[in-house]
């Protein structure tokens, strides 16, 4: 099996509900083990006029392939409300393939590590509870350089999940 990180957001319909829902959904997922879910964590929206995000990441075991996994996914957010109107518009739920394993995955529908992954420190500092300190992504980045190029600004780590 291999180790799977699963950022997850939403900004509409009781956010932290969104995310508890989807942590539950994962760990129905067939041939996967939900190992762990990070603080949820608050933030503004990298767009103006939207309202706040509340995100995670979760950690999977899982033998899916990463396109599956990808559907899978997808057919959670779809579960959830989720529409597909905008690519940046509010959402009730996100739910992105991080890291696979030590997979580089560069197909048109799925790049991993997330192609933006450096700039989010929503997705970052949740990452960093749940993986190895010492974790080096597929590309060759250590997720301690990651962390110290983008501080913990803006967020807020909520009390409980």
């Amino acid at each position: 099996m291999e180790r799977i990180y699963i950022g997850m957001g939403s900004n509409l319909a009781d956010p932290a509900e969104q995310l508890r829902s989807a942590v539950n959904a994962l760990a129905q997922l067939p041939q996967t083990e939900l190992v762990g879910v990070s603080a949820f964590y608050q933030s503004d929206s990298l767009l103006p006029g939207q309202p706040r995000y509340t995100n995670a990441v979760a950690a999977l075991h899982s033998t899916l392939a990463p396109l599956d996994l990808l559907d899978a996914l997808q057919a959670i957010e779809n579960e959830q409300g989720r529409e597909r109107l905008e690519r940046w518009g509010p959402r009730t739920l996100d739910l992105d393939i991080v890291l696979f394993g030590d997979r580089l995955i560069d197909e048109p529908r799925l790049k991993v590590p997330h192609y933006h992954l450096q700039e989010r420190a929503f997705v970052l500092y949740p990452l960093a509870e749940l993986a190895p300190a010492d974790l080096r992504l597929a590309d060759g980045r250590m997720l301690s350089d990651l962390l110290a190029a983008c501080p913990f600004v803006g967020l807020e780590r909520l009390s409980q999940n």
